[in-house]
């Protein structure tokens, strides 16, 4: 959990003394570790739960605040988004049932936010992409209204300091050009941490490293952006570009981003990380500085190290190292951010089996990573699989490639069992989630290829947030079964919806793949254009993407009536374009939009945001509308 108090107002000699905190906190870490002061011989979990808040349509609902308050319950805090929520979970030492005892808490809070949303008219929803999010959502007044998320659009807007372009290949091509972080609002993640011994911490966190490529393999939720098929766990992807503070010059010189895995092994201390971290990455926040840790340890005490765990909470490596203090006993853990949220409690707990099954069998069994695995293997299988999912391939210890799930069920599978065996935790427990993921990779099922199966086999003819809204409410009701993603149905389109949620804007059903024509192109490339894709309107925009005008089918058949179609080169679309035009922006509300097109007597409506073409309503597209607003006021009269 992130500190939210922070300092808004400060100079550059607040910052220095700031600074200076972060150097004594690590000065201070590399003493106690000299001095053996750490927690040994125990590991310890805990995880972080985020989830989405929903409406009855299945779109954010910006509440958190709101739902906060009327829980009242301790383990719940805010995430950067007005509909993003986090629980923090009780840790636990790994044995015995843990884990049971571990589903169980997230099961118990998941009921309270869900008793409490409900208050509000809204609902939880655990994926790692909300499935139904917009373009339009990322906007100022979804930021949640605390300084620690305003300071950190601010800071990191700043110093990235031009148009942040966010690009992401998959079956389709995502590419925005934004100005903030709110592509943040996007994400949702299942944490784990486990708490290891500080001598062997350096050995445990390589293959931390190294696991995290099968292990996300297995866990892939996130393949759905903006109506936009792309990475099997798009997250990975979208949170570098939504927290990178590189310009381009940065970019040019390679420096990492903030959002990172890393470029090295650890090789004889986990300092080598934190300092690397200290030079390479400026302070975005700063605080009050209540400590010099150095002077702490000098009189016996164990420091907070408040400055530096500030400024490690802004760089969010994916498996990131952390301090803590447990029964008055400093420890360090691991955590591991890579996961998504979802599909269910029971998929969770399966991801989580597996990470601290490898975690606890492979550095006991192998010993030295670096003997076994480059780390640009590592790394480059990681990415892989965020990028693939269960179709990727990647690099086992050997040095072999081969299919993910072979790997994982002929040899990693057998070693997690051991794993959590060898450190005592309840068989039946265990066992039991190592069938149900057992299971899901044998049917090649994650949460990514369930959601690519479902809406690919859903009526094409549908709009895209038809699809996407039924799709979001069979994942809802297969979570509160708390059913594995392995026996999950394809979603399908009900045929009965309240249809009103589908349409509130028209952002949510405007044509986006559109064929436009440019001011100087012939006309009879407008008429060919229409006759061969069967539409009625072609939008003239420049290069720029800016709309310039507007050439109907009317204007062609009002040429041929008044005899002014010359040879085919002879008249530009520029002669003929209509430029008085009327337009909307995504936002607007489909019923005034429908009102707007029957004053008008117009028979398209271009959508438009900051001068730039996004998207075109028709009178086709208002058809259905139109006949289930006849529908619903002639039910409310019977």
């Amino acid at each position: 959990m992130g500190e939210k108090t922070i300092s808004l107002e400060y100079d550059e000699a607040q910052m220095r003394t700031f600074t200076m905190g972060v150097l004594h906190d690590l000065q201070a870490l590399e003493k106690m570790l000299e001095s053996g002061m750490f927690e040994e011989n125990v590991l310890r979990i805990g995880a972080e739960q985020e989830m989405f808040l929903v409406d009855s349509a299945m779109r954010p609902a910006p509440i958190a605040m709101e739902v906060i308050e009327a829980a009242g319950d301790t383990r719940l805090t805010t995430e950067i988004g007005r509909f993003n929520l986090e629980a923090n979970l009780s840790p636990l030492e790994l044995n015995g049932d843990c884990l049971a005892r571990l589903e169980a808490e997230i099961l118990d809070v998941l009921d309270v936010v869900r008793h409490a949303a409900g208050e509000f008219g809204a609902d939880i929803l655990l994926a790692g992409i909300l499935p139904t999010i917009q373009v339009s959502d990322l906007s100022e007044k979804n930021l949640t209204p605390l300084p620690r998320y305003r300071e950190i659009n601010r800071v990191v807007t700043m110093l990235h300091g031009e148009d942040r372009i966010i690009q992401i290949k998959g079956l389709d091509e995502l590419q925005l050009t934004l100005q903030d972080t709110f592509t943040e609002f996007c994400n949702t993640s299942f944490q784990i941490h486990l708490q290891v011994g500080a001598k062997d911490f350096v050995r445990y966190y390589n293959w931390a490293q190294a696991i995290s490529a099968p292990v996300l393999a297995s866990a892939v939720n996130s393949p759905l952006l903006f109506a936009h098929r792309l990475w099997h766990e798009t997250r990975i992807a979208l949170f570098q570009h939504a927290a990178d503070t590189r310009s381009h010059i940065h970019k040019e010189r390679s420096q990492p981003p903030r959002v990172n895995f890393g470029d090295r092994w650890v090789n004889d201390s986990i300092i080598e990380v934190l300092h690397e971290d200290a030079v390479r990455f400026r302070i975005l926040l700063t605080q009050a500085i209540e400590e010099n840790s150095v002077e702490t340890l000098q009189r016996g005490e164990i420091p907070k190290l408040a400055a530096w765990r500030l400024h490690n909470g802004t760089i969010w490596r994916w498996n990131r190292p952390c301090y803590g203090v447990e029964n008055g006993k400093p420890g360090l853990r691991i955590e591991a951010r890579y996961l998504p949220s979802g599909p269910s409690v029971v998929d969770e707990m399966a991801n989580a089996a597996f990470f601290l099954g490898l975690m606890t069998e492979l550095p006991e069994e192998f010993g030295d990573i670096t003997e076994y695995m480059s780390f640009d293997d590592a790394k480059n299988n990681f990415y892989n699989v965020a990028r693939y999912g269960m179709n990727g391939q990647i690099y086992g210890l050997d040095g072999k490639s081969r299919r993910v799930g072979r790997l994982i069920l002929e040899e990693l599978l057998p070693r997690a069992r051991r794993g959590l065996r060898r450190v005592g935790v309840d068989e039946n427990d265990s066992e039991r989630l190592f069938e149900i993921l057992e299971k899901r990779i044998i049917a090649e099922k994650t949460g990514a290829c369930w959601m690519i199966e479902s809406v690919t086999g859903m009526d094409e003819r549908a709009k895209w947030n038809v699809r996407l809204r039924s799709l979001t409410s069979s994942i809802k009701e297969n979570q509160e079964k708390n059913m594995p993603v392995h026996e999950w149905e394809p979603a399908t389109i009900p045929e009965q919806s309240e249809w009103i949620d589908n349409y509130k804007t028209v952002e949510q059903f405007m044509a986006v793949d559109l064929f436009t024509v440019r001011p100087e192109d012939v006309l009879d490339l407008a008429a060919s254009l229409m006759h061969w894709k069967h539409v009625r309107h072609v939008p003239v925009e420049d290069d720029a993407g800016n709309l310039i005008g507007i050439v109907s089918h009317r204007d062609l058949l009002e040429l041929f009536a008044l005899g002014k179609i010359r040879g085919p080169a002879e008249l530009i679309v520029r002669d003929v374009m209509k430029t008085d035009l009327i337009t909307i922006d995504p936002e607007t509300p489909t019923l005034t939009a429908l009102e707007l097109m029957r004053e008008k007597r117009i028979g398209c409506l271009p959508v438009v945001k900051d001068k730039k073409l996004i998207g075109l309503v028709t009178a086709y597209d208002f058809l259905t509308v139109s006949a289930k607003l006849f529908e619903e006021k002639l039910s409310n009269v019977l």
